[in-house]
């Protein structure tokens, strides 16, 4: 039973991990159509990278759940 509930965690673990890749994409999509505007909106310009960078942040802890501990 604990190894189902471990490859059930890995895999929610995982489906998450690709949710927040396509979040990110989609916002890198979004700050590249912003910017090519005549004029880009700053402000919000700021609060997509903001996030962005938050959901890299994520992105890079789940990573490290999923990246087995080497003792060297």
């Amino acid at each position: 039973m604990d190894v189902e509930a471990d490859n059930d965690g890995v895999l929610d673990i995982r489906l998450r991990l690709n949710r927040l890749r396509e979040l990110h994409e989609d916002l890198s999509v979004a700050v590249a159509a912003i910017q090519e505007t005549p004029q880009p909106d700053q402000i919000q310009l700021a609060r997509l990278k903001k996030r962005k960078l938050l959901l890299k942040d994520q992105i890079a802890q789940l990573a490290s759940l999923l990246t087995p501990d080497l003792i060297a």
